[in-house]
């Protein structure tokens, strides 16, 4: 019951939540009568009143908040009311390394993040804060975003038809270096039924938002460290230009061995590379014990870039 006490961990379920979002705690304050119960339970209604989030059902042992639509209700509160709102200098889109505060974060003024399309719709519209993502480029954000969906659904429509992705019965996927969530999208498209994690490494900009607002999961992470996956391992790993990205910051075998570690026994590798480090991939995959093939990608042998599959085995 941490968060009831002190409050931090249920400030950052409140980071977490977008605007309109809804909190469920399913716990035995919530339906026993206990004198202790009773009392975690006046503390969490107390915590949630401060948060503005509005009790909108209790039934049984669950209870479901929601998060407020806008800033009216925060800026409403007496000066006094704790916890405070997040000074300007707070950017909720920090996530990597950064300590948990005391404090509320306040919805973005434009409403991005909450006046999102509808699902499935959402997948394929350009969301607000697509607008925020920091990065170089010489063209729109809406552009690069549409450009991105049709380039991976047409590798993925390549994969569904010549080298049988619906025969693999996936279950687990993850993208290694999932961008807007492309790629995600295209399995969606081509009714794969599976369960995608898209990794956006902290090497890049941070796409997370685009990812959230299309309806995706995702988290960062850093492929110079080890990647928590208890208690999942995963069916099918996809790495589009992350070695080629990563080999400055540290060492391709490394990551691959964490690869390795997180792939189920039969579990498939798809790597889309630079011609550059596929010696080094092929050499490391061998010694792991991979079973592998090198394919040209659609643009023909003289392109720069190939695709290395590979197979765990099962022995």
């Amino acid at each position: 019951m941490c968060y009831i006490v002190d409050g931090i961990l249920l400030l950052e379920v409140n980071r977490l939540l977008r605007a309109g979002g809804y909190f469920v705690w399913a716990a035995q304050p919530v339906y026993k009568h206990e004198p202790l119960l009773e009392q975690q339970w006046e503390e969490m209604m107390n915590l949630t009143n401060r948060l503005c989030w509005n009790l909108v059902k209790k039934e049984g042992y669950v209870a479901i908040w929601q998060k407020p639509l806008d800033n009216s209700c925060y800026l409403n509160r007496d000066s006094e009311t704790r916890p405070p709102l997040c000074d300007n200098q707070d950017n909720p889109d920090n996530v990597w390394y950064v300590d948990l505060r005391p404090c509320i974060t306040p919805l973005p003024e434009d409403k991005s993040g909450a006046n999102i399309t509808a699902w499935p719709a959402r997948l394929h519209s350009p969301p607000a804060r697509l607008q925020s993502i920091t990065f170089d480029a010489f063209v729109s954000r809406n552009d690069l975003f549409k450009a991105e969906s049709k380039y991976w659904k047409e590798i993925v429509d390549g994969y569904v038809r010549s080298l049988h992705w619906k025969k693999f019965k996936l279950r687990n996927v993850m993208d290694m270096r999932a961008g807007f969530g492309g790629f995600a999208t295209a399995l969606i498209d081509n009714q794969l039924d599976c369960w995608v994690m898209n990794v956006v490494p902290v090497s890049g900009p941070n796409t997370l938002p685009v990812i959230y607002d299309r309806g995706l999961l995702g988290v960062m992470h850093d492929w110079c460290e080890s990647f928590d996956t208890y208690p999942r391992t995963y069916d099918l790993l996809h790495a589009a230009g992350l070695f080629s990205i990563e080999q400055k910051r540290c060492n391709i075998s490394s990551i691959m061995l964490e690869m390795n570690r997180i792939l189920r026994p039969g579990g498939r590798v798809y790597i889309r590379d630079s011609v550059s480090v596929m010696d080094e991939l092929q050499e490391t995959g061998k010694a792991i014990g991979w079973r592998l093939t090198i394919r040209d990608t659609a643009e023909g042998p003289h392109a720069s870039y190939r695709v290395l599959v590979c197979e765990k085995r099962l022995k």
